[in-house]
């Protein structure tokens, strides 16, 4: 059974979501200097940094989370104080920055650390049923797959789907080690990509039913289905078969066929492997059927969100429905020999092609959970 999706609040290195839209329009980039100290040492000299925070203040990713979560429900004129509200909330890395900073402070061991604040129930005000995922990088993908099961079971009469994560010194650490110099920028599927960067980044959206009250509340889009796979191949390797499971997972959830699907909002992290894996499971699954997708991706604007990045692809794809406007790659100048024949949105903005309403958004994660969402225009 689809859903509706009654509004998406975003949070970026760029702004708003509405303001994040714009700017990958403009084919802006949100990448700057790394604030973290000793980043020569992590070999990641930058990243895509949410304001002007201190990145060692404690529970920033809650703040960004709080926000987008209250602005969410009140765009979909919900009230947790009379209506049935569930949360889930998919993060990698939950206050993982939050503990490092703590561990690193001459007093910290004056007091104990709030383990309690590790998850992040007590982040969604009003909402006393909230289940955190630490799904890696699907992790907003599995918890809007989460809402649309609640939704289809009537345990709620609405779910927020959210996702957020803050950059952590032991991540930044990780991404250093496996590129031989700094990246500057994310570039996906660029045949001269260099590696990914972290995004900092906090998504919210809401998920009711489909019935005849919709008319009566806000609508962005249909949620047609998410599909999901484990591959669990290996620890950080993509597995096609695997991302290609999750794209037909989602497309037999929902009846319908890859061929009509008119977009793409990509993974595309801009790494070795991630890449050449994503062309070659879309054209396999998606271009096989007939397909001819605008493809699209966002990370190298915002960088990789990680827990968010499933939700802020979501937001794009809504967006796109609503305007037609399709942005470009942000990053992207040659595309990969793995892409060849594959129509991404280099340089400008492209038109939607509304004959084929179906976007398509893909979401991946280490240890292969991938999740993989189908939206249209209501």
């Amino acid at each position: 059974m689809t859903a509706l999706i009654a509004s998406s609040s975003v949070l970026t290195c760029l702004g708003s979501g509405k303001r994040t839209f714009q700017a990958v329009l403009d084919g802006r980039c949100g990448a700057g200097p790394l604030r973290h100290a000793r980043a020569g040492a992590l070999n990641v000299t930058a990243g895509y940094h949410i304001g002007k925070d201190d990145p060692e203040r404690l529970f920033r990713a809650r703040t960004w989370l709080v926000r987008c979560v209250a602005a969410a429900l009140r765009q979909a004129w919900i009230d947790p104080r009379r209506q049935r509200v569930a949360a889930v909330v998919g993060t990698g890395l939950r206050e993982l920055a939050s503990v490092e900073a703590w561990a690193l402070d001459p007093g910290a061991g004056r007091q104990p650390f709030p383990v309690d604040r590790l998850d992040f129930g007590a982040a969604v005000p009003g909402v006393a049923d909230v289940v955190t995922l630490s799904n890696a990088c699907s992790a907003g993908g599995h918890a809007l797959a989460v809402a649309q099961d609640l939704i289809e079971l009537d345990v709620a009469d609405a779910v927020v789907a959210a996702g957020v994560d803050a950059m952590s010194r032991s991540m930044l650490a990780m991404i250093g080690r496996v590129a031989p110099a700094p990246t500057e920028q994310v570039r996906p599927f660029d045949a001269d990509r260099t590696g990914v960067l972290l995004g900092e980044g906090a998504a919210a959206a809401v998920v009711v039913p489909e019935d005849s009250t919709q008319a009566a509340r806000p609508t962005l889009g249909r949620l047609l289905a998410t599909g999901l796979s484990c591959d669990a191949q290996h620890q950080t390797a993509p597995d096609v078969d695997g991302i290609r499971r999750a794209m037909s997972d989602a497309f037999s959830r929902v009846g319908r066929a890859p061929g009509e699907v008119g977009a793409v909002v990509a993974h595309g992290t801009g790494t070795a492997l991630n890449d050449p894996a994503e062309c070659a499971a879309l054209k396999a699954e998606v271009l096989a059927a007939g397909a001819d997708p605008l493809i699209t991706g966002v990370k190298g604007a915002v960088g990789h969100t990680s827990g968010a990045a499933a939700l802020v692809n979501l937001d794009i794809a809504l967006r796109i429905l609503s305007t037609g406007r399709v942005p470009p790659v942000v990053g992207l100048r040659r595309p990969l020999p793995e892409g060849e024949g594959m129509r991404f949105v280099v340089g400008e903005q492209a038109r939607f092609e509304p004959r084929r309403r179906i976007v398509q958004t893909n979401a991946f994660g280490f240890g292969g959970v991938n999740a993989v969402t189908l939206v249209e225009a209501a």
